[in-house]
């Protein structure tokens, strides 16, 4: 029982008081990439410990064995079949922690095919009405507003209204162009597709909630930093301005979008790297904390 309330302890931080903490650091919208992942790494690491923790409360009878061995037993892969704990509580003790995992995968598995389809049925749409344009590597749509967004996945569309493309200068149209690219070549629908999986397991979770939304902020940072490589501040900020407004489909990623303020205020303001040495102790932390979980549930035995 100590394991599972040292477990219960840990999921309740990450869950409920890590994003507050980083939502009130001033890092993640200098390092969006790096923020993202530390996002995942927290969701990852509140399922294992979400996982651990039902099956110490299932079975909660001291591990039989140490080290290796006691981890997997932690785990549910290592039952002890001599009888020293009943069948169903076994059973019991296995099951809640597959089941923590299966309603993540399903749930993952619903929101790619969901996304895929309603992907696909307007790319069908798109090449009906539109005109694929070989100078812009994307397809013109006719729209009275200028816009811009792409259809990321298997068959990827980049798509761009007519006012956009009349509108806009060659600079602005480019930097918006490549932003959409970025988005494709990234896959920002798959980290976007398990953010969205994490939330609709457990949706009243505080980490759910916040990195949804963050992540999606985030993903269009990224792709903002790509635009910036070679096209100026003021050509995509102007850019989103313009499109602010535009209406996009489901399931696909937009230039302008609710979060335009927010990232305007980013892309004219002064950019700061985060210091290397900062930067790797983050990186570091994102890798070490979805194993927290699988060492409080069996901590390494000295001597």
């Amino acid at each position: 029982m100590n394991a599972a309330l040292v477990l219960a302890g840990y999921t309740a931080v990450v869950g409920v008081i890590a994003p507050y903490l980083i939502l009130r650091a001033r890092w993640p919208h200098r390092a969006p990439a790096l923020a993202a992942g530390v996002w995942h790494a927290l969701a990852v690491s509140f399922s294992i410990g979400a996982a651990l923790t039902v099956y110490n409360l299932a079975m909660p009878t001291r591990h039989l064995h140490t080290g290796l061995l006691g981890l997997l037993h932690s785990c549910g892969l290592d039952i002890d079949a001599s009888g020293s704990v009943p069948e169903a509580a076994a059973r019991l003790a296995v099951a809640l922690p597959v089941t923590v995992g299966g309603a993540l995968a399903s749930s993952f598995l619903f929101h790619v095919v969901r996304a895929r389809r309603a992907r696909a049925r307007h790319r069908e749409a798109v090449d009906l009405v539109g005109r694929h344009s070989a100078r812009l590597s994307a397809t013109v749509l006719p729209y009275d507003v200028p816009a811009a967004y792409c259809l990321p996945g298997r068959h990827p569309r980049v798509v761009v209204s007519d006012a956009a493309v009349r509108e806009l200068t060659s600079e602005q149209l480019a930097a918006v162009l490549e932003h959409e690219h970025a988005h494709i070549a990234g896959r920002h629908h798959l980290a976007l597709a398990a953010v969205e999986a994490f939330h609709s397991v457990f949706r009243r979770l505080p980490l759910a909630r916040h990195a949804r939304e963050q992540t999606a902020l985030l993903l269009e940072m990224i792709a903002d930093d790509r635009a910036l490589r070679s096209h100026s501040d003021q050509a995509l900020a102007t850019a989103m301005y313009e499109m602010a407004a535009a209406r996009t489909p489901k399931g696909a990623f937009a230039g302008g979008g609710h979060t335009v303020v927010i990232r305007l205020k980013r892309v004219l303001g002064p950019r700061q790297a985060p210091h290397p040495v900062f930067w790797g102790f983050v990186a570091a932390s994102a890798v070490a904390v979805p194993l927290l979980p699988l060492l409080l549930a069996c901590p390494p035995v000295l001597g």
